[in-house]
């Protein structure tokens, strides 16, 4: 077993982003891209593709900028790892340490909604970040995993969940 640890991106995010979504550690795919979702069979840039615009097709940095113009901030819950495979399952829970959120919401002031990007980030948030923050007015929702792991949930009825929660309008073609 690689007892490598691995560290994670910065977030994405403009001062004025009023949402936030959370992955739970970048998987080795994203990871070798230097790019969140990375691994081709995750639909997380094909559902924002859908409720943003930020197609998968288009330039990473062209897909970050239409996220934060709609208000989308994007990071994961834990900063560091030691983690054997991209499953967050293999995640060594001993070794996880946290992103600084305290930081992260005092410069983001207006972010009021938090939606996990599978069970993983909210557990891991739940229980290593949400009772350190002094913010009680966070709205905080899991949705369905974008990753190919969750193969049981079909994608339309992931982009209806996410398309429910963000409520976001499809963008105008």
């Amino acid at each position: 077993m690689d007892i490598t640890r691995i560290y994670g991106f910065p977030p994405i995010a403009n001062p004025s982003a009023s949402k936030l979504i959370l992955g739970s550690m970048p998987g080795i795919a994203s990871l070798q891209a230097d790019q969140y979702y990375a691994h081709p069979q995750n639909a997380f840039w094909k559902i924002m593709g859908e409720l943003t615009g930020a197609m998968p097709a288009l330039v990473y940095a062209q897909r970050l900028q239409i996220l934060q113009s709609a208000g989308i901030a994007l990071w994961d819950v834990v900063g560091s790892c030691v983690r054997p495979s991209s499953l967050d399952a293999h995640i060594d829970k001993l070794s996880i340490v946290t992103n600084d959120f305290s930081s992260f919401f005092a410069q983001h002031p207006n972010i009021r909604q938090v939606f996990f990007n599978g069970a993983k980030a909210e557990q891991c948030f739940k229980k290593y970040v949400q009772n350190s923050l002094s913010i009680t007015t966070l709205k905080l929702q899991r949705l369905p995993s974008t990753s190919p792991a969750n193969a049981g949930m079909s994608y339309a009825n992931k982009l209806a969940a996410w398309r429910e929660a963000l409520q976001i309008s499809p963008p105008s073609t």
